[in-house]
C-alpha cells in the first residue's frame, strides 16, 4: 500500500481525490494538506464538504497541515496537487524533491522535461520524467494531467489520430458551473444565462490538445499537425462537461469505421487493468438524443467520455461531427492524476 497526501484538500477537487481515493486497493490517504487558515484542524472540522458521497471516515480525524514541505509527513510517496494555479508551480516544485507529485493544477503544464499526460494517449511522455530529475537534481518529480475540457477532447481524438489524417477540428464546449470550483461562479450570473467565456479555456485547449496529440523525441514534443479551434462556453449544468466537435479529415472515410475505431479504442491502462481505468475509455451511443450530461457524466465512475450523434457533416467536404461528455471533476481533474498515479505507480516506482 502506498502512503499518498492531498495538497488543496479542502477544496472541491481536493474533496473529489478524497471520494475516489477511499478504498483504494494501492493507495492509501494518510496526509491532507490545505491553506493555514485550515491547518492544525481536524479535516472533517475544516471542511464544508461539496461531494454527494459522505465524507470517508477514514480521513474525518486526519489534522490538516500547511501546504510546506517539512509539514507534511515523510512517510507518503505520492502527493496529489489541486492547489490554485498562483500557489501551485512553487509549492509542486518544492514538494517533487522528495516526492511523485501528480499534479491536476496548470502552473507546470507545458514546462520542459514535466510530463503532461492522459494515460490512454501518451503514456511514453512520462520518458521527461529521468529528464527533469537530472535538471533539478531531486529524487521526486512533477506530472500533470491536462485542463478538463481538453482531456475529455483528446481522448475521443486519439483513435482519430491513429487511423485517419486530420486537417481540422472545431470544437465549441458547453461546460459545467463545478469547473470554476464551489464559489467560482454567482448564480446570479448563471441562473437563466449563458455565459460565452471561460478565461484562458480556449487557449489550453488549442495548445494542451496538440501538444498530447504530438511526438517526443530526444525530449522535445513536436505538437500534432492539423489546426484546432475552440470556444468556451460556462453553462448551468452542475457536472459534466458537453463539447461539440466538427472534424475535417483530408481523405474521405467510412462513418463506420470512424464509429468502430472510436468504440473498440483502448490503451496501456485497460492492458493493465489499473484500477481508475475505465474498461471502454470512448462509449459510443447511438441514440439520437445522447449523451447527456445528467444520463452520461458517470459513465464508468465518471471515467469514461460518451460519444453521440457521430455523423457525416454533409456541408463540407470529409467532415464528421459529434458531441461529447465527460466529466469534468472525475475524469477531467481528480480521476485523472489518480490514474496518472497509478500508471506511475505501475511502470516507474
Amino acid at each position: 500500500m502506498v502512503n499518498v497526501g492531498i495538497l488543496g484538500a479542502t477544496g472541491m477537487v481536493g474533496q473529489r481525490f478524497i471520494n475516489l481515493l477511499d478504498n483504494h486497493p494501492d493507495f492509501e490517504v494518510t496526509a491532507l494538506a490545505a491553506s493555514s487558515r485550515s491547518a492544525g484542524k481536524r479535516y472533517e472540522d475544516a471542511t464544508t464538504w461539496y461531494i454527494d458521497e459522505p465524507m470517508p471516515e477514514s480521513v474525518k480525524d486526519i489534522i490538516v497541515t500547511d501546504t510546506k514541505v517539512e509539514d507534511v509527513s515523510n512517510d507518503v510517496e505520492i502527493v496529489f496537487s489541486s492547489l490554485p494555479t498562483e500557489f501551485a508551480a512553487k509549492t509542486e516544485r518544492a514538494f517533487a524533491k522528495e516526492y511523485v507529485v501528480a499534479s491536476n493544477a496548470s502552473a507546470l503544464r507545458m514546462e520542459k522535461n514535466v510530463p503532461l499526460v492522459i494515460p490512454e494517449v501518451n503514456p511514453n511522455f512520462l520518458e521527461m520524467i529521468e529528464a527533469q530529475q537530472k535538471e533539478t537534481n531531486s529524487d521526486g518529480f512533477v506530472v500533470t494531467n491536462p485542463n478538463c475540457s481538453t482531456i475529455a477532447l483528446t481522448l475521443t481524438l486519439k483513435p482519430i489520430i491513429d487511423n485517419f489524417n486530420i486537417k481540422n477540428v472545431h470544437v465549441s464546449t458547453m461546460q459545467a458551473i463545478s469547473g470554476a470550483g464551489y464559489n467560482g461562479v454567482p448564480s446570479m450570473a448563471i441562473v437563466d444565462n449563458l455565459v460565452p467565456y471561460i478565461g484562458g479555456e480556449e487557449e489550453k485547449m488549442e495548445s494542451e490538445t496538440l501538444y498530447l496529440l504530438g511526438s517526443l523525441n530526444n525530449g522535445e514534443v513536436k505538437k500534432a499537425d492539423f489546426n484546432l479551434s475552440a470556444s468556451c462556453h460556462r453553462v448551468a449544468v452542475v457536472d459534466g462537461h458537453t463539447e461539440a466537435v466538427f472534424i475535417e479529415l483530408e481523405d474521405e472515410f467510412d462513418i463506420e469505421d470512424v464509429k468502430n475505431k472510436m468504440s473498440s479504442y483502448k490503451s496501456i491502462p485497460q492492458e493493465l487493468n489499473l484500477f481508475s481505468a475505465p474498461k471502454n475509455p470512448i462509449i459510443v451511443r447511438e441514440e439520437e438524443d445522447r449523451p447527456q450530461p445528467r444520463m452520461d457524466r458517470n459513465a464508468e465512475n465518471g471515467m469514461s467520455v460518451s460519444v453521440g450523434r457521430l455523423r457525416k457533416d454533409n456541408a463540407f467536404d470529409n467532415s464528421f461531427k459529434y458531441v461529447l461528455v465527460g466529466h469534468n471533476t472525475i475524469r477531467g481533474a481528480a480521476g485523472a492524476s489518480i490514474l496518472n498515479a497509478e500508471l506511475i505507480n505501475d511502470k516507474i516506482l
